[in-house]
């Protein structure tokens, strides 16, 4: 089997990284992805998959093997894009003003596509039944995962287990990562309006300042962490947008503040927000100001089942060979995929996209990302041979 899908992926690689290309030069933001949508359901009806529809965009595909009920597992992929301009000077480059694949899920769809090809011709060699989860907006709160798994992604049949892939920019190609319990931090936003008193800028004792007392919270936020939270509990509260005044001679009546809070720990996580609530509220009331604290609660962290990242890193080794398994970093970004990781066992893993002789070194979510396409084959065999092998 290990030896078929090889060759598959290596014949069918010319042919998805045509895919790739078309995915990368037509991106879609999150829960816009009706044209992707289509792309992705005319492919799977080209190679004789059924398919269903969730969450609007989202497309679900079965491929039932020998022994469909002996075990069933699904392999997942996010198609949504990033509102950013593309700067790279590519035959591909983004068709559309303010929108890229920056972030390397035309990558990702790309790599399911290869594979449910590749499981769907050797279908009569594998037991057990892959479904495969295309699904929408993983960019954008509350993510698509949520919609996927209100509309009964995990049920009918329901997974034993489900694994996802993500471009690594920062690992060289032809490399695998893998990593057994956290991986990725919970990602929440914070919108903050302190109101103040306006007035003229020469007489402040008049007026109530917004931006005085918006320096002060900065500040004072800064302290939940550094001293509530303990040096070995990796944690993030960053503010990153100040929203206030017009003129050098005029006090504003309010700021708007924005920013992100990030956490492993779910327990440590709840009582960040209310310490964030409380030592807020109280700081503003104190200075004479009003505020309005919106906590919008996002993703949580991603946790990779130990059984399933062990059973996966060492079919990644078999596949590919151990010298070029590594482990992965422990990551403060965030991914919906910590939705699925909730309510079954979960592996989410790195495949290495970077190749410095060839100037490919640029991260996610910026202008100049792209990746070495040898990827591609390395992807799509790697989901193929995860699809094809009986899980613990």
């Amino acid at each position: 089997m290990k030896e078929k899908i090889k060759l598959l992926a290596k014949n069918y690689a010319p042919a998805f990284t045509a895919i790739r290309q078309h995915l990368h030069a037509n991106p879609e933001l999150s829960y816009q992805e009706f044209e992707t949508s289509k792309f992705i359901q005319t492919k799977l009806k080209e190679f004789g998959i059924e398919f269903e529809l969730k969450a609007t965009t989202g497309v679900v595909g079965i491929i039932k093997g020998k022994n469909p009920s002996k075990r069933i597992v699904a392999l997942r992929a996010d198609i949504d894009a990033l509102p950013i301009q593309e700067e790279n000077d590519i035959a591909y480059k983004s068709k559309f003003p303010g929108k890229m694949h920056a972030c390397g899920h035309d990558v990702h769809t790309t790599c399911l596509l290869g594979a449910a090809k590749i499981l769907n011709e050797l279908k009569s060699e594998w037991e057990g039944t892959v479904k495969l989860i295309f699904q929408p907006g993983e960019e954008k709160n509350p993510g698509g995962a949520s919609y996927m798994i209100k509309e009964g992604v995990l049920e009918n049949p329901k997974p034993s287990a489900i694994f996802a892939m993500h471009v690594h920019p920062g690992l060289s190609i032809g490399k695998l990562s893998f990593r057994g319990g956290k991986v990725m931090a919970s990602a929440d936003e914070i919108y903050i309006t302190i109101k103040g008193k306006g007035g003229h800028a020469a007489t402040p004792h008049l007026c109530i300042d917004p931006i005085l007392i918006a320096s002060h919270l900065i500040i004072s936020l800064q302290q939940i962490v550094s001293r509530n939270s303990s040096p070995l509990n990796p944690t993030v509260l960053s503010i990153t947008a100040i929203e206030g005044g017009t003129a050098t001679n005029i006090i504003p009546n309010q700021v708007k503040l924005m920013g992100t809070f990030r956490a492993l720990d779910e327990d440590w996580r709840k009582k960040a927000h209310e310490l964030i609530r409380n030592n807020a509220t109280a700081l503003v009331k104190s200075m004479g100001g009003e505020i309005d604290l919106k906590i919008d609660v996002g993703y949580p962290a991603v946790f990779n089942n130990e059984k399933l990242n062990e059973f996966a890193k060492n079919t990644a080794a078999d596949f590919f060979g151990k010298e070029n398994i590594e482990e992965t970093e422990i990551r403060m970004g965030a991914e919906d995929f910590g939705y699925y990781a909730q309510l079954i066992p979960a592996c989410f893993y790195r495949v290495g996209v970077m190749n410095k002789a060839k100037g490919i070194t640029s991260g996610v979510h910026t202008p100049t990302f792209n990746i070495d396409e040898d990827a591609i084959e390395i992807g799509m065999g790697m989901m193929a041979y995860l699809g094809s092998s009986l899980t613990p």
